[in-house]
């Protein structure tokens, strides 16, 4: 390979050589004006161009230097007073040459300054070019040749305002002489798959690909010609073109070529065109990449939609969705062996140009969708990744158009499509759906919707057959049922009935999650319920269908039953937290025997599932603080729950626990903004026990450490006791409080007792306000007047 290259570069060093070689000589003979001199020197120079051995990208540096000197013996061919023979004289003369693919460079430069004289019609000049090219059938040289004809040429066609303008159809003859240039040029670049053995087939497929523009150059003039409009490009153009796209049968130069032609001419002529070029594609070899090239086309159409609204009209009028549709139908039939990827990528495509084009047509976007799952019934099962991600691709689509899951749900071959996705990839695009749901705050606002929607999702709502379990990240798992948790937040109607509706069929889901989901769902779904409940509150409901009454009491059954679902995980402080809410919801409804059973389903689980002492601890204090708003119940069951409240809070394990959880049983009998709770010397009981406690913790420490803790707790004491001492509690007096500030003065000074900074902090504050109150006058400074300090 080595010995292969140095060679190549052995004899695109002589090439060059030679030209500069002949080119001294030439330029000598152009300084002298010694026409035949230069004619001779000159196509010397060009016979290094008739070499064989040169792959085309080093052909290409030979030609470019044998270029560059053309033009410098063109402008001396155009100065006549410089060698004293007329133009037309000097068109016979080159002829002379020995060799043809000299004499057709010169003939060709000639040529040029012919038509610029225009002694003669430019049409009959570049026919005789054109066809006098034909004797040079080597590829690569005469690819190069053509190559040349098409660049002096360009600027001198018989084309609409062009100086060469001839008769009417001086146009035609412009893209007569183009369009057989193009012809021959395919026919050599056609013919290189076919020279030398078969091993070396990827190396010359590669040298074909380096030639594939001196090609393509031919249609990018033919799309400058300004006579070529619709109606010439319709008739003559496009079939011309297509048909020796069709002829040549070489993969290679199909693909190319149809890419060309979507690449070079105006969006406009392919939109009127449509029927006639798609119709070539299911005639292209079965290996021709037709899904990039129909890819491209609608690409293309899109953005030409996109551009202006004003065009919007013409796509309706050609029917383009319906002849795209049907052209994709074909090539997929044709092409048997199309991996399913092309085949899906066709119909992104697609999806992509109706929703540009026709976003009100969901019909459309509906058939794509269809198509796609006729193709997808086919496969036994999808594995390729790629496949995968142009799935997820046409099924995100939609949500990124619409910015609307409401719209997609309507969709009847949505959820189809998406039971063609694996495991993993149904969860990626479930939580794009709901991602979609939650940027654009999308409502879903009706059940039959809802079951759609979760339908779709169902691979994040329970465990489809097949999944592997222990291979699922935490991480991962966390993120998708708090988006799941999330999703139902946005699941909402102002009708109860439907709402009810709403929250069965979610809960009919949810419960299938199994237990390790239902912590994350469950809590959701408990406030989507006490939403309603709040909605519905002091009413007694409507009718659900024909016979099922939407009321408190019924959600409430309903929430009994979720809750008790965590029972399976087990999830008792989550469980108790919800009841706690309930409790609450049912408390605003004026339900009391419901409110007092979800506090007897809260302190059951106190009693038997928490064994945790923080978790008890903040159990208790949430039991407290919920059973103080309440103001649903009667003498009897508002005694019996606080008393139960009060007991427990004593035997905490922690005395401090224990101490705290006390003294806020204490706002249990006394609430201002309850008629009938106030309850003094049950207050100063709670805090009296309280305080026992809090010495009992004094004495434990004492007795374990040989110090005392901190003061904390008293300072926590002191506080709850000027709380009530304000609020105007007859049995909390200033001497209790004085006694107090003493014991506390007493335990601060003695040496037993750590020193702490925060205790002496909090002290300092609480004396600080109680200064602070003195100082007020009138009745709250009469008050705090008898405390010392």
């Amino acid at each position: 390979m080595l010995n292969g290259i140095e060679d190549e570069e052995k004899w695109l060093a002589e090439g060059i050589a030679g030209i500069q070689h002949y080119a001294f000589f030439m330029h000598r003979a152009l300084d002298s004006n010694n026409l035949r001199e230069a004619l001779k020197y000159s196509a010397q120079m060009l016979s290094e161009l008739r070499t064989s051995k040169l792959p085309p990208h080093k052909y290409y540096e030979l030609y470019m230097r044998a270029f560059d000197e053309l033009k410098r013996l063109e402008l001396f061919f155009k100065d006549d007073s410089k060698h004293g023979v007329s133009v037309v004289d000097l068109y016979e003369l080159v002829q002379h040459a020995g060799n043809i693919l000299p004499r057709l460079y010169l003939l060709c430069t000639v040529g040029s300054i012919y038509i610029k004289s225009k002694e003669a019609p430019a049409k009959e000049i570049l026919k005789d070019l054109v066809e006098m090219c034909r004797g040079v059938q080597h590829p690569i040289r005469g690819l190069f040749l053509r190559s040349y004809l098409a660049q002096i040429s360009r600027d001198k066609l018989p084309d609409i305002g062009s100086e060469y303008e001839g008769d009417a159809d001086s146009v035609m003859d412009a893209v007569e002489f183009v369009l057989q240039n193009f012809t021959e040029m395919n026919k050599l670049w056609g013919r290189m798959q076919h020279q030398g053995p078969g091993r070396v087939r990827e190396k010359r497929e590669k040298e074909r690909s380096e030639l594939q523009d001196l090609v393509g150059k031919n249609l990018h003039v033919l799309s400058q010609i300004e006579g070529v409009d619709l109606e010439m490009y319709k008739e003559t153009v496009l079939p011309r073109v297509l048909e020796q796209v069709v002829n040549c049968k070489d993969d290679l130069a199909q693909y190319y070529l149809m890419d060309c032609i979507i690449q070079v001419f105006p969006d406009e002529y392919h939109l009127q065109t449509l029927e006639t070029l798609m119709s070539a594609c299911p005639q292209l070899q079965p290996t021709v990449d037709v899904k990039t090239v129909l890819s491209r086309l609608m690409d293309r159409l899109s953005n030409y939609a996109a551009s202006s609204a004003d065009v919007l009209p013409e796509f309706l009028q050609v029917e383009a969705f319906s002849k795209l549709s049907n052209a994709i139908g074909k090539v997929i039939e044709a092409q048997v062996d199309m991996p399913a990827v092309g085949a899906i990528t066709l119909y992104v495509s697609l999806l992509t140009f109706t929703l540009r084009v026709h976003p009100d047509r969901l019909d459309h976007v509906d058939q794509v969708l269809g198509a796609c799952v006729k193709k997808l019934s086919n496969i036994p099962k999808l594995e390729d990744r790629w496949a995968m991600k142009q799935v997820v691709a046409l099924l995100s689509a939609p949500l990124e158009k619409y910015n609307d899951i409401v719209t997609a749900l309507t969709l009847s071959n949505y959820p189809r499509v998406m039971d063609h996705l694996d495991i993993g990839t149904n969860k990626v695009m479930a939580m794009v759906i709901i991602q979609s749901i939650m940027k654009n705050y999308s409502c879903i606002s009706t059940a039959d919707k809802v079951e759609v929607l979760f339908e779709l999702i169902k691979g994040l709502i329970k465990d489809i057959d097949g999944a592997d379990v222990e291979e699922l990240d935490e991480e991962d798992f966390k993120e998708e049922q708090n988006s799941v948790a999330r999703l139902i937040h946005m699941l909402y109607n102002d009708e109860p009935e439907e709402m009810f509706k709403i929250i069965c069929i979610v809960r009919k889901h949810t419960m299938a999650g199994g237990p390790k989901r239902l912590p994350f769902t469950v809590s959701s779904l408990v406030f989507s319920a006490l939403r309603l409940v709040r909605q519905l509150q002091g009413l007694e409901g409507d009718i659900v269908g024909e016979d099922m009454p939407v009321t408190p009491k019924k959600i409430f059954q309903l929430l009994t039953q979720m809750i008790d679902s965590l029972s399976a995980v087990p999830s008792p402080e989550l469980a108790l937290r919800l009841y706690l809410q309930c409790a609450e919801a049912a408390n605003c409804c004026d339900l009391e025997h419901l409110a007092y059973e979800f506090f007897t389903q809260a302190f059951v689980l106190y009693e038997e599932e928490i064994a945790d002492s923080k978790a008890q601890v903040t159990a208790i204090h949430l039991i407290i603080g919920t059973l103080q708003r309440m103001n649903v119940f009667g003498v009897e069951n508002r005694d019996t729950l606080t008393h139960k409240a009060t007991g427990y809070s004593a035997r905490l394990l922690k005395k401090a626990d224990q101490c705290r959880a006390v003294y806020a049983c204490s706002h249990l009998f006394w609430v201002d903004d309850q008629d009938g709770i106030k309850d003094g010397e049950r207050v100063l009981l709670c805090l009296k026990r309280a305080l026992r406690i809090a010495n009992a913790a004094q004495q434990m420490a004492n007795a374990a450490r040989g110090s005392g803790g901190p003061v904390t707790l008293f300072v926590e004491i002191l506080n709850k006791y000027l709380y009530f001492f304000e609020k105007g509690n007859r049995q909390i007096t200033s001497s209790a409080i004085q006694g107090l500030i003493e014991l506390i003065n007493t335990e601060t000074q003695s040496d037993s007792t750590n020193p702490d900074s925060i205790s002496d902090a909090f002290l300092a504050s609480t004396l600080r306000y109680i200064q602070f109150q003195k100082q007020k006058g009138g009745i709250t400074g009469e008050k705090f007047e008898s405390i010392k300090l």
